[in-house]
């Protein structure tokens, strides 16, 4: 079974790999410079719409697969 990514990951690899400076990426998406380099230091977590932006920004996005989950009782 292949390791599952974390959306979070995913992120910060993404900003990783770039190479580009997080102001550099602050300024092309909104995204406050100090709220990205928390986030890419683990101090904090990123609100839902800014995780949005920056995978739109990146390329990057969800898709679907089918899990089975056990039976509810």
């Amino acid at each position: 079974m292949a390791k599952r990514k974390v959306i979070s990951s995913v992120l910060k690899q993404a900003i990783r790999q770039s190479g580009l400076s997080l102001y550099r990426i602050s300024k092309e998406t909104e995204v406050d410079p100090r709220i990205l380099s928390r986030f890419m230091r683990g101090q904090t977590r990123l609100r839902l719409d800014f995780a949005d932006t920056l995978a739109e920004y990146f390329g990057l996005e969800l898709t679907e697969r089918q899990v089975k989950h056990g039976k509810r009782k």
